[in-house]
């Protein structure tokens, strides 16, 4: 601020400087795979989660098994995520103030219950009170962006089974990271381009160029284990020991470098401005991996 004082005798300058501190966007998440069969396990892999205060939720796919209902495996435990979801006896619409709980779809959200279409009509996606580029033109694959972190939902079943599918995705994805702006891009869907679980394994239709496209890490879930990967120049993540079974591991894939199925459990994920730590702790609250 500048300010000049006059009189006949003398004139006085104020100079004030103001110092301005930045703010760092700390922002706190889980991410949790392969766990809507309504189980205690479930419920158990929901209580840790949310007892670390978790901000918001971003799951990696098969949000529901066999004839379960999306109010049973997400509604009965995260409600106070949700906004604008669909009604149930256990969670009617929501108890958040905006959308805080961001699934992709997994194989068994297309083929079990209703299919997709009972997803499309439980979720509202992103949500409303959300920043999102609002590009896709699709509840399927979406951006969204919390704090420091540019968030981007891919439909990883949808682009194995339809080449055009698989091409709009890529496309819009590619243009999106090529001008996202936020510390942290954060690419998350259902089927792991790398894994180690003899049940799954690599999907290489999945192996698209995520790093030269922009993003600092990619999170799949299809194999229920935990593994994290380093491939292209960034890190992977398979994450899908969300309650519905755990897979075992054959030879490890190129770049493997932690892998765990010991236990059902859950990513809690810190990212600031400057930061960004990924831990999987389980359900005894053991931290099984850091980094």
């Amino acid at each position: 601020m500048f300010r000049e004082t006059r009189n006949t005798f003398v004139t006085t300058v104020l100079l004030w400087s103001l110092v301005v501190t930045p703010v760092l966007a700390q922002t706190l998440f889980a991410t949790i795979g392969d766990y809507g069969d309504g189980s205690t396990n479930e419920a158990n892999v929901a209580g840790l989660v949310t007892s670390w205060g978790s901000e918001f939720i971003i799951t990696l796919g098969d949000n529901r098994y066999g004839g379960n209902v999306f109010d049973t495996t997400v509604g009965r435990d995260y409600c106070i995520y949700l906004n604008g979801a669909g009604n149930g006896s256990f969670c009617s619409g929501g108890n958040s103030p905006s959308n805080a709980f961001f699934p992709s779809l997994g194989n068994h959200d297309y083929t079990d219950g209703a299919g997709l279409n009972e997803y499309l009509d439980y979720f509202t996606l992103p949500g409303t009170g959300v920043i999102t580029s609002g590009t896709s033109g699709s509840e399927r694959y979406y951006d969204f962006i919390k704090g420091s972190v540019h968030f981007f939902v891919i439909d990883s079943q949808g682009a194995l089974t339809s080449t055009s599918d698989k091409t709009a995705q890529m496309n819009w994805l590619q243009a999106q990271l090529a001008v996202s702006t936020t510390p942290w891009q954060i690419v998350y869907f259902h089927h792991a381009p790398y894994s180690s679980s003899g049940a799954r394994g690599s999907n290489p239709a999945m192996q698209w160029p995520f790093a030269s496209w922009g993003a600092d890490a990619v999170i799949s879930g299809h194999d229920h284990t935990y593994e994290r990967i380093f491939a292209d120049g960034i890190v992977y993540f398979v994450n899908g020991l969300g309650g519905h079974g755990t897979y075992g591991f054959i030879t490890p894939v190129s770049g493997s470098q932690v892998r765990y199925n010991g236990d059902y459990g859950a990513m809690r994920v810190d990212a600031s401005n400057t930061g960004i730590t990924f831990e999987f702790i389980n359900l005894s609250g053991s931290i099984i991996d850091t980094y």
